[in-house]
């Protein structure tokens, strides 16, 4: 019987930049996602349905969550590309790994660059950590099994 793989274990790769302890470790990923664009056209004399024809593909945004650092080289990498327009590019891995730690799927994010920073709310009533969110915009990924 086949059983899918745990979603907790994973890890994050950003290509080119030398993180600080812990900076790559990320809680959450999300938005790994490809769908083809279509383009609808009207059929001539037939009002029942439009034809639908293939387009492009398009690719998410790719999403990922983090307690808060202090000191990072991703925040260093995100500030420049959103504040300065110092768009500078990397590949990303993110690998899917099983119980022993070994590569299970890895996807390989190309040209990707930070588009969007956010941080969760502080509120005094709460006993929550901080969590820093970053959206990265990216040209496309491949997928590769171990």
């Amino acid at each position: 019987m086949f059983t899918p793989p745990l979603g907790f274990h994973f890890r994050v790769e950003v290509q080119g930049l030398t993180p600080v302890a812990d900076d790559l470790r990320f809680i959450e990923v999300g938005g790994l996602s490809i769908e083809v664009a279509t383009e609808e056209v009207p059929e001539g004399g037939e009002n029942r349905f439009v034809q639908r024809y293939p387009g492009r593909a398009k690719y998410g945004d790719l999403v990922l969550k983090r307690g808060l650092l202090t000191r990072s080289e991703v925040w260093k990498w995100a500030q420049g590309c959103i504040e300065d327009l110092d768009i500078v590019p990397h590949d990303v891995d993110v690998t899917l790994l099983n119980a022993e730690h070994e590569p299970l799927v890895t996807w390989h994010v190309v040209g990707a660059y930070p588009v969007k920073w956010s941080l969760s709310d502080l509120n005094a009533t709460s006993n929550a950590f901080v969590v820093e969110t970053l959206t990265l915009a990216y040209r496309h990924f491949r997928r590769h099994e171990s």
